[in-house]
C-alpha cells in the first residue's frame, strides 16, 4: 500500500508524489543521512519528516528522536509507521512559519539538542523566522542542521510546483544562520551530479515531477555520484548544507 492510499485529505499532492518517489531511492537516502549525521547530537528533532524517508535512519542511529510535520495527515502516517519504535520520543505538528511560535509551541522551548531541517526552509517565505523558531526549540549549544536547494539560477518548474520561494548558496545560507545568532560549524554542497538532471528535466524539458525512472537509475549510480562529490571537494552541488550551534 502506498502512502497515497494510506492518507486521506492530502493537501500536498505534488509533494507526496515526490516523497514517494524518493522513498524508493534507498541508496540516496542513506547517502544523505550519512552526510548529515556527523553534525548531529542525540535528542534530535526532525522538522518536515513527511512520510519518513530519512526518519527511519535517524531512529536506527540515535537513541532519542522526535519527528514532526506541518500536516496532520503526515503526522498520522508517521505514527502508523514508527509509533512502536523504542527510540521515538514524540511526533509533533509544527509549523515554522508561525509568527507567535513561542506561545503556540511553548512546551517545545529549549527541548532539543539537534534539529534537522532537510528541504524545509525554502518552503517558508520568511526564512529568518523559520530559523529563529528552530533556535527557540534548541538547548544552549544545540545544533541546527539545514539542507536546502542550491543556486538560484537552477530555480525552475520543479521548484515552482513544490512551492519553493528560493534557492540558496553557501554564502546566503551561512548568512541566514549568522543573522539569527548561530555559530556556523560546517558548510558544504551536496550531490554535484544531481545538478544536471535537475536542470535538464526542470529547465529544459519543463517537467513538474521528477521522473521516477530517472531517479531509479540515479539511485543505482550512487557510488559513482558520491565519488563525483569527492572529486569536486563538495564545492558545488544540487543542495547546500549548513550546520550551526546556538550560542
Amino acid at each position: 500500500m502506498t502512502e497515497q492510499n494510506m492518507l486521506t485529505g492530502i493537501t500536498d499532492a505534488t509533494g507526496l508524489e515526490t516523497l514517494e518517489i524518493f522513498a524508493d531511492t534507498d541508496k540516496f537516502n542513506s547517502w544523505l543521512f550519512e552526510t548529515l549525521a556527523p553534525y548531529c547530537k542525540n535528542n534530535l528533532l526532525e522538522i518536515g519528516s513527511g512520510i519518513g524517508n530519512i526518519s527511519e535512519l535517524l531512529l536506527n542511529h540515535f537513541i532519542t528522536v522526535s519527528l514532526s510535520d506541518l500536516r496532520t495527515e503526515y503526522c498520522a502516517l508517521l505514527q502508523k509507521k514508527f509509533g512502536s519504535n523504542q527510540h521515538l520520543k514524540s511526533i509533533n505538528l509544527i509549523d515554522l512559519s508561525e509568527k507567535e511560535f513561542d506561545k503556540k509551541y511553548a512546551p517545545l522551548e529549549k527541548s532539543f539538542d539537534t534539529i534537522i531541517a532537510s528541504n524545509v526552509v525554502e518552503h517558508i517565505e520568511d526564512d529568518h523566522l523559520a530559523i529563529r523558531n528552530c533556535k527557540s526549540m534548541l538547548s544552549q549549544g544545540g545544533r541546527l542542521v539545514v539542507l536546502a536547494p542550491a543556486y538560484q539560477w537552477l530555480y525552475n518548474s520543479f521548484d515552482k510546483e513544490l512551492g519553493h520561494f528560493r534557492r540558496y548558496n553557501k554564502q546566503t545560507l551561512t548568512k541566514l544562520f549568522i543573522d539569527e545568532g548561530f555559530e556556523v560549524i560546517h558548510s558544504q554542497y551536496f550531490n554535484f551530479a544531481g545538478i544536471f538532471g535537475w536542470w535538464l528535466s526542470g529547465a529544459v524539458l519543463k517537467k513538474k515531477i521528477l521522473p521516477k525512472n530517472q531517479l531509479a537509475i540515479y539511485n543505482i549510480l550512487i557510488p559513482l555520484l558520491r565519488l563525483a562529490d569527492n572529486l569536486v571537494v563538495r564545492q558545488s552541488g544540487l543542495s547546500v548544507i549548513v550546520a550551526g550551534e546556538k550560542k
